[in-house]
């Protein structure tokens, strides 16, 4: 079956509370699409966060209630704060396990690409998924998607791809399938995207699906824990070090960067999710506007972008260092030294002090 390269946005809402409308054609094609059991991928980005494993686990959940045989490939490890989720335990690594993984995809009847907007976000794993002949489908919620799927739900205004999965699986009448596990797994997406609910892009929709989801029996308190009250004493040494040693403030331009480097990272016993969260301590500096992450890896330096207010490091991070994302939250990347990719950004700078001081 062939869809066609066409991206449906959901850009239509209800009461302006961002709700999302899909296109009836399309739903209904989906919903057909998935009524009999196939065999089906769910995938997502490299280094999964918390809106990727769990839209991911949430969705495989609300498929197998319906029949289907569901694996989730991931492109990477993910944290070990995550490792609680539902389903975890047989998320398969596609650097650790690549022969199950190219199987699982070379079986697919479908392929459903969450949390993510181009087949670059895979890295290694990219010709693995676009040479599937499975028809592919897409839940996103970044800026501007490749047509790179069959099937494209993509919604920059929702706040995370849980929300998505929610909204999704309560338009094909499924909503009652949706037990306790897959709303934790929905609900943790939700929370560590929006960071704890205080983004601009929460709206009071994204409060009712997450009360919808405590209706269910989630237990926020329980995962708030998981996810942020579990810290090994080595990953808080590192912030310690990040925040003393590794942090430079630039007043002039309202701006704040961390350098994570390869030494450190092996001192502190760096584990994958050791990083996040960091650069969001710079935004808590008053005055500060946008905040800067750089991590020393083998042969490229990873980089997280954050800004407050009109400030578009999505666009700053697409212009500058082959990145993106969203508006106030982004990636990107860098194949100088980590020394000349902190030069190269702090010259950038002022380009943008009009911006970065209004």
């Amino acid at each position: 079956m062939n869809w066609g390269a066409k991206v449906i946005r959901l850009t239509l809402y209800h009461n302006k509370e961002m709700i999302p409308s899909f296109n009836p054609e399309a739903l209904s094609g989906f919903a057909g699409f998935i009524k009999t059991p196939k065999k089906i991928v769910i995938t997502t980005h490299y280094k999964p966060d918390g809106d990727a494993l769990g839209s991911s686990l949430g969705l495989k959940q609300y498929l197998e209630s319906l029949g289907h045989q569901v694996k989730v490939v991931s492109p990477s490890e993910f944290p070990s704060f995550l490792a609680w989720m539902k389903g975890s335990r047989e998320v398969i690594d596609f650097i650790r396990n690549p022969v199950q993984a190219k199987q699982a995809f070379a079986e697919a009847e479908l392929v459903c690409c969450l949390d993510f907007n181009d087949p670059k976000r895979v890295e290694g794993m990219a010709d693995v998924l676009m040479s599937s002949p499975a028809p592919k489908m897409l839940l996103d919620h970044h800026l501007d998607p490749k047509p790179f799927c069959d099937f494209m739900f993509s919604d920059s205004g929702i706040a995370s791809t849980c929300e998505l999965v929610y909204h999704l699986v309560n338009a094909l009448g499924g909503s009652e399938l949706l037990n306790q596990d897959a709303g934790e797994c929905l609900y943790a997406g939700i929370m560590t995207d929006t960071g704890s609910f205080r983004f601009r892009s929460v709206t009071p929709e994204t409060h009712r699906v997450v009360a919808a989801l405590m209706e269910k029996g989630v237990r926020n308190d329980f995962v708030h824990e998981k996810i942020y009250d579990t810290f090994s004493e080595s990953r808080l040494r590192f912030l310690g070090n990040s925040l003393l040693n590794h942090m430079v403030v630039l007043k002039e331009f309202n701006t704040v960067y961390f350098v994570a480097t390869k030494e450190d990272m092996e001192h502190f016993k760096h584990e994958s999710g050791d990083l996040e969260g960091i650069v969001n301590y710079g935004l808590s500096i008053l005055g500060v506007k946008m905040a800067v992450l750089f991590s020393e890896r083998e042969k490229i330096v990873k980089i997280s972008f954050r800004s407050k207010g009109d400030f578009s490091v999505q666009s700053f991070a697409e212009k500058n260092f082959e990145g993106g994302g969203h508006k106030n939250a982004s990636g990107g990347k860098s194949y100088l030294s980590l020394k000349d990719t902190v030069t190269k950004f702090v010259a950038l700078l002022p380009q943008y002090k009009d911006q970065l001081s209004s």
